[in-house]
């Protein structure tokens, strides 16, 4: 059965800026770069039907597109290290989007994550890290941008039951509302074409 999560995918521009994060931290487990993502809310294992109400449900979701920027490297663990991950600069349309999926999984039964949202691209998995060689590593990639890209859509992924990192195959896609005018709406065709460069 596979393991349900909704998530934003990373574009490849975005995902080589991530990859250069790569390398210089013993025993980490590299997420490989097509396997990036930014979860939103983590379903779990679930029953086919249940797949499909959640699915049904996700439809009716009519956010905005938005810009997103990656900032920051960090790790999970604090003594015992456990992932190390580059970091989500804040956005309110981010944490719109995050709040109604996991309103709408709520609605549908299924129990409320215990943990924050925290938004973030898990880069590596640590099996016994060592804190020392964790914060290095983060001292040394501290100041990690990647340039702004646009969300538009979401995608329900799933993964097979393994160590982790993937791989994440997408099951279904849900556009977000793009924030583009109708021609009519303008004076001119010259004017929509200055409004929309």
């Amino acid at each position: 059965m596979p393991r349900l999560f909704t998530a934003l995918e990373i574009p490849r521009d975005a995902a080589l800026s991530l990859s250069l994060l790569r390398g210089g931290l013993p025993g980490a487990r590299w997420i490989d770069v097509e396997n990036y993502h930014l979860t939103l809310r983590f379903i779990g294992d679930v029953e086919g039907h249940v797949a499909d109400e959640i699915a049904n449900a996700l439809d009716r979701v009519d956010r905005p597109s938005f810009q997103m920027t990656l900032s920051g490297v960090g790790a999970f663990g604090g003594k015992k290290p456990h992932a190390v991950w580059a970091g989500v600069s804040a956005s309110p349309d981010l944490t719109a989007l995050q709040g109604e999926i996991d309103r709408i999984c709520q609605r549908l039964g299924l129990p409320a994550d215990p943990r924050k949202f925290s938004p973030h691209v898990t880069l590596a998995r640590l099996r016994n890290g060592n804190p020392l060689d964790v914060a290095q590593y983060l001292s040394a990639r501290g100041n990690f941008a990647a340039l702004p890209f646009r969300v538009g859509r979401f995608v329900l992924m799933s993964s097979r039951d393994s160590v982790g990192g993937g791989p994440y195959i997408v099951e279904e896609a849900w556009p977000l509302v793009g924030e583009t005018l109708a021609p009519s709406r303008f004076a001119s065709a010259s004017d929509a074409s200055r409004i929309m460069r």
